[in-house]
């Protein structure tokens, strides 16, 4: 789930309201989602090549929205479940991925409705972000995935997120900043979280994570004729971070 580039970054909203309410513009948000440069030619392709193939593999898609990765990752043969704390969002998926799909409401700060070692991966697209504490739902993807299993994570580049003015924080700080989102001629209030890579580091290891890729990869090259306008910024310019991280299994001494 992502910022659009040319987002207001130093007016901060009149009023808050009820922040990252997706219900109120899922469809919007959808539409967008599904083909746009930043999420269908540049986050969604990364996060698939980090999985690799997911043929026969159980997946959680953590903060699936409106199932557009879980979606993709079926096509790729995987078993897919999708958790989302938006109805509105679940129902979009629903929609897509057919009535028989595995998806459930579930907030990240909270225990998932999902047994112990069920899955090989997970996949955390852009939702980190939106926790002030990344402890709770780290402990949770641990407890899911299998020994070996795979937790493949997506997150707002620190270094973008530390130019955002509201107000200029400490970069080795945790901070949260607001902005306006307008998604079908609405404005909506949103607020994510931003912390040093350091920090991102220290939670997956301290959930008992091995982190063994960081990648900061380059949009679709497909994506240039299609987007002439903002291809060259994206490609040049940090905008997210992923993660591929692994839990050691049971027998490997080098593990958390």
């Amino acid at each position: 789930m992502y910022r659009e580039p040319g987002v207001p970054e130093e007016t901060p909203p009149a009023d808050r309201g009820q922040v990252n309410d997706y219900d109120s513009f899922a469809e919007a948000y959808s539409a967008a989602n599904e083909n746009n440069l930043v999420n269908a030619h540049y986050e969604r392709p990364a996060m698939l090549a980090l999985a690799g193939d997911v043929t026969g593999h159980q997946v959680l898609d953590a903060g699936c929205g409106a199932g557009a990765l879980s979606a993709a990752l079926r096509e790729r043969g995987a078993f897919v479940t999708g958790v989302d704390s938006s109805a509105g969002m679940l129902a979009l998926a629903r929609r897509k991925l057919g009535d028989e799909a595995a998806l459930h409401l579930a907030d990240l700060r909270e225990p998932l409705p999902l047994a112990d070692t069920a899955f090989d991966v997970v996949v955390a697209s852009l939702v980190l972000h939106y926790l002030e504490d990344w402890g709770p739902a780290l402990a949770e993807f641990r407890r899911v995935l299998k020994p070996g299993g795979w937790l493949i994570a997506s997150v707002d580049h620190p270094f973008v997120a530390y130019s955002i003015h509201d107000p200029r924080p400490d970069y080795f700080a945790t901070t949260s900043y607001s902005f306006d989102w307008e998604f079908g001629g609405k404005t909506v209030p949103m607020t994510f979280w931003r912390r040093p890579l350091h920090a991102m580091i220290d939670a997956f290891t301290a959930a008992g994570f091995r982190l063994t890729t960081i990648r900061e990869p380059q949009p679709d090259p497909a994506a240039r004729d299609l987007f002439p306008a903002e291809f060259h910024r994206l490609a040049t310019t940090p905008t997210f971070q992923f993660f591929v991280l692994e839990v050691p299994m049971a027998d490997d001494s080098h593990g958390g």
